[in-house]
């Protein structure tokens, strides 16, 4: 069975807040002495999906 890819699109305001808030459960993840080895998997692969652009129609 294959996995089954999901797209996600997203302006860069939303990246940013994404990413601040994946940031912040990480750091508080590592203050609590807990691991963070998920988040930071899926920081790494955020900051290295690709970004396209999507042309819209006019409404």
């Amino acid at each position: 069975m294959r996995n089954q890819k999901y797209y996600i699109a997203n302006d860069e305001y939303e990246r940013r807040i994404i990413i601040n808030s994946l940031n912040n459960l990480r750091n508080r993840l590592i203050a609590d002495g807990r691991y963070s080895d998920a988040i930071d998997e899926i920081l790494v692969k955020f900051f290295k999906a690709s970004i396209k652009k999507i042309k819209r129609k006019a409404d």
